[in-house]
């Protein structure tokens, strides 16, 4: 029986299910899940469960991730992300560098941050996505979430490219817009790549039309 896990470079575009949906005719088996989703903008480390390791989906929910992501300031969309719809748009000429660079380093600690809307998360039984693609919002109570590292990699406002590593529960698009919701401009993350889930790096990533059965791998972290 096929089993074991993939570390997967997913490409834009596809939903994590789409992912799961090509491994499972790759592999020629039905058993096959993630272990946590990504949105169909972002790319990067997918970790699939393949065979008797989809029983292991409960240790991976609990780590830290880490990404590198594009935040354009001056946008609001109803997604917190490019594919929304435009909602407003603001002039960004005033926004200063220093001023970027306060309010990241402001992020970094502890905080509590409420989910988007456009979520996995559940309420009465329906994810979240689901209830925002019939214009239906409802609360959400805010999380504790943990921000590690906040690092700036480039900065060509209104464009700010970031590093950031993070606990789980954490929003990256949500991050975006309240950065941009503090300075006043708003925010959109425009491009989102993941760089670490866990003990799993994107350097270990494999691109999906590379995917084999070879490829499955134990795995061994306590």
């Amino acid at each position: 029986m096929k089993e074991g896990i993939l570390i997967i470079d997913k490409p834009a575009g596809m939903t994590s299910h789409d992912i799961v949906d090509v491994v499972r005719k790759k592999l020629k088996t039905k058993r096959v899940g993630h272990s946590g989703t990504l949105d169909p903008v972002a790319t990067g480390v997918l970790v699939l469960l393949v065979g008797g390791a989809t029983k292991l989906f409960s240790k991976f929910v609990h780590f830290d991730k880490a990404y590198e992501a594009t935040l354009r300031l001056g946008v609001i969309t109803s997604t917190g992300d490019c594919q929304g719809k435009i909602l407003s748009e603001k002039d960004t000429s005033r926004i200063t560098q220093a001023q970027v660079r306060d309010v990241f380093a402001s992020f970094v600690g502890e905080r509590q941050q409420v989910p988007p809307m456009v979520s996995a998360i559940k309420h009465k039984g329906r994810r979240l996505y689901e209830l925002a693609r019939r214009g239906i919002e409802v609360e959400r109570k805010a999380r504790a979430i943990r921000i590690y590292e906040l690092n700036i990699l480039r900065m060509e406002l209104p464009e700010v490219d970031f590093y950031v590593k993070c606990s789980k529960g954490t929003y990256v698009r949500r991050l975006g817009e309240e950065i941009g919701e503090i300075l006043g401009v708003g925010g959109v993350i425009s491009r989102i790549r993941r760089m670490q889930l866990g003990p799993f790096l994107i350097e270990e990533a494999i691109p999906l039309e590379e995917i084999d059965e070879h490829h499955l791998r134990a795995w061994t972290h306590p």
